[in-house]
């Protein structure tokens, strides 16, 4: 009889949608989800004293030396802990990440991005990567127009007044008319341009795999990343949906902003490291353009002392455009499909092309 295969949930899933993975495969499948203390360790929370901490680092080792296939998130705090010693015997400690989990077949990730896992040692060694690309559409091109719409009708102004208790009146915009400038057109981009057009605006795009102008449904034209100084210049808003790779980190610096309409709003809901902060703090401050909608930072959380908090050209959100109160019920569903391809021997979808780095 085969084994059945040994699936790790790495995050806090609710125990319904747990049975739901476990209806995929009855009997074919086992399930464990990493208890609450390892848990607490993986998002950063501190533990009162190291013997405490070694022991949930203890546990993490098993949970991944047993698992054929991972369901959770990646980030800084699973890598160190899946490398750090075992205990206190530093020569039990695995070298390298697939060490520390020798029957892993498979990532299932819940980010559109892979950014965190690229060079981990996984993906090098043959490990599949998935991510769950498209889940993200619906809230964050939500959050896009959500930012949009404040600037336009000036509503960080006007909660600046309430705050006050001051009668402030000002004169609004409209979306209507205005050119909104999308670079990185994927499924994110495409829901920002399909609701960006509803509002009467017109859209251009960049796309990484587009050689010629070309149009769709979501947009008016849809230009190669060659063209992205174009799209720049042309565009009341410009919204950043790219991933993060090596060729799109610093992107967005000096030239490409004072290239921008001084009257522009830089939405950036893709990742910090695509623009260049130090020169967005400048552009801001100086003027080459009117304001940014900054969802993502070079690093989180942002710096008390940042000067991003104390502009009041800046609208701030806490890395949270992507969140929704159906995030896990979605991710479950993409993990949920894959799965069955998984077991089928088929191929898995949304997987990770190193070369792309998404």
């Amino acid at each position: 009889m085969t084994e059945p295969a040994r699936i790790l949930i790495t995050f806090a899933l609710e125990p319904e949608l747990v049975d739901t993975i476990r209806a995929v495969a009855p009997g074919r499948i086992e399930i464990e989800v990493l208890g609450s203390d390892q848990r607490k360790m993986l998002r950063g929370f501190k533990y009162p004293s190291e013997r405490e901490r070694e022991a949930v680092a203890e546990g993490l080792h098993g949970a991944f030396d047993r698992a054929e296939v991972v369901f959770g998130f990646w980030g800084a705090d699973l890598h160190t802990a899946l490398t750090d010693a075992r205990a206190k015997d530093a020569v039990a400690a695995p070298k390298t990440l697939r060490e520390a989990a020798p029957r892993l077949r498979w990532i299932q990730l819940t980010s559109a991005g892979a950014d965190r896992l690229l060079n981990s040692g996984f993906v090098e060694q043959g490990i599949t990567v998935t991510t769950v690309s498209g889940l993200h559409a619906t809230p964050i091109g939500e959050h896009v127009l959500c930012t949009m719409l404040m600037w336009a009708k000036g509503m960080p102004r006007a909660m600046r007044a309430q705050a006050a208790h001051e009668w402030v009146r000002f004169a609004p915009t409209e979306l209507y008319g205005k050119t909104v400038g999308i670079v990185g057109i994927g499924h994110i981009g495409a829901e920002v341009g399909r609701l960006a057009k509803a509002f009467g605006c017109r859209v251009i795009a960049t796309k990484r795999s587009v050689r010629s102008s070309g149009i769709a449904s979501y947009a008016d034209e849809i230009l190669p990343a060659a063209e992205l100084g174009r799209v720049l210049a042309e565009s009341d808003y410009v919204v950043l949906c790219v991933p993060l790779t090596s060729e799109t980190r610093g992107m967005i610096g000096e030239r490409e902003l004072r290239s921008m309409k001084p009257t522009a709003l830089l939405v950036n809901i893709a990742r910090g490291p695509v623009t260049v902060e130090a020169d967005l703090v400048r552009a801001l401050g100086e003027g080459w353009i009117a304001g940014a909608a900054l969802d993502v930072f070079d690093r989180e959380p942002l710096a008390p002392e940042h000067p991003f908090w104390s502009m009041e050209n800046v609208i701030l959100t806490p890395h949270i455009s992507g969140g929704t109160e159906r995030y896990n019920e979605r991710a479950v569903e993409i993990f949920a499909r894959n799965l069955r391809r998984y077991l089928a021997g088929e191929p898995l979808e949304n997987v990770v092309d190193p070369a792309r780095g998404y």
